[in-house]
């Protein structure tokens, strides 16, 4: 597709930016649907000053926020999603006649990869470790609508944890539990526990030997999810896998929060195959 006056700019805001896959994954997509569409890398320091020049830019369709500025963005904006407000973390802004729209797609992401693995989470109760931005994403999501019987959030940071667990309380009905990760918290919760939702970034690569669930702790009547997707099976997912225990990779949210990205840009159906082979060829 030839870059024209006509070519819409899709991008990613963040610092660092340069490891990130949404320019491979995004543009494949584009390309495969023939649609005069761009997606760039931006490193972004002044980000006062970049929403300022993405307002003055005319040809601009949306942007991916990552880390560090996905909750300072949200004084730029000029409308953010319920969900997206309710997290108070936006990862994705739609341009649309000037007027600047943020969603946060790891929290849809998260719940249409246990949908397109056959998961009900109606009546579950959900032990999810990590209290970080992604995990605030998906209790939300869970507490939005999912039927989910009762929370129990595990995590290193007390602060970062009480925070989200108030929050929580405050605007969902979820029933919530806290606790410190040991092995103590970790075999009494697993016990009580249908679905374990690893949010934190053990395991990921290079550390890819490390695990924050003993495998001697995983049952076969366990569905596990790994938000890392680096490597493609974790240690984590690996074990529990060995275990009995249904998988889901952290590829799946990835993708579908990518997925739903594509969509509110360009309002097509993504092609999620062609997504799908791009993360995938580089991890395998």
């Amino acid at each position: 597709m030839e870059i024209n006056a006509q070519t819409k700019l899709c991008g990613v805001l963040g610092n660092p930016v340069e490891h990130s896959l949404s320019p491979s994954i995004h543009n494949a997509a584009f390309q495969k649907l023939g649609l005069n569409f761009v997606y760039l890398a931006f490193r972004v320091e002044d980000l006062a000053g970049a929403i300022r020049g993405i307002r003055a830019l005319g040809n601009v369709r949306g942007f991916s926020v990552t880390i560090p500025h996905k909750v300072a963005v949200i004084p730029y904006l000029d409308v953010v999603e319920t969900t997206a407000k309710h997290i108070g973390s936006v990862n994705t802004i739609v341009a649309e006649n000037g007027k600047l729209t943020g969603y946060n797609t790891d929290a849809s992401g998260a719940m249409r990869a246990f949908h397109e693995a056959g998961v009900s989470l109606k009546g579950q109760k959900v032990l999810m470790l990590g209290s970080g931005g992604a995990a605030r994403a998906i209790a939300f999501a869970l507490g939005a609508d999912a039927g989910v019987a009762a929370l129990t959030i595990l995590g290193i940071d007390e602060q970062e944890r009480h925070g989200l667990v108030k929050d929580l309380r405050a605007k969902t009905s979820l029933q919530v539990e806290d606790g410190p990760i040991s092995q103590e918290t970790l075999r009494r919760s697993l016990k009580d526990s249908q679905i374990v939702l690893h949010c934190t970034p053990v395991g990921m690569h290079p550390q890819v030997n490390e695990t924050s669930v003993p495998g001697s702790l995983l049952t076969p009547d366990l569905t596990v999810m790994d938000i890392v997707y680096n490597p493609l099976e974790t240690r984590l997912l690996r074990e529990a896998k060995e275990a009995g225990c249904r998988t889901i990779r952290g590829l799946e949210m990835f993708l579908n929060q990518a997925i739903a990205q594509f969509e509110l840009w360009t309002g097509q159906p993504a092609p999620a195959d062609v997504m799908r082979t791009v993360m995938e060829s580089r991890f395998s």
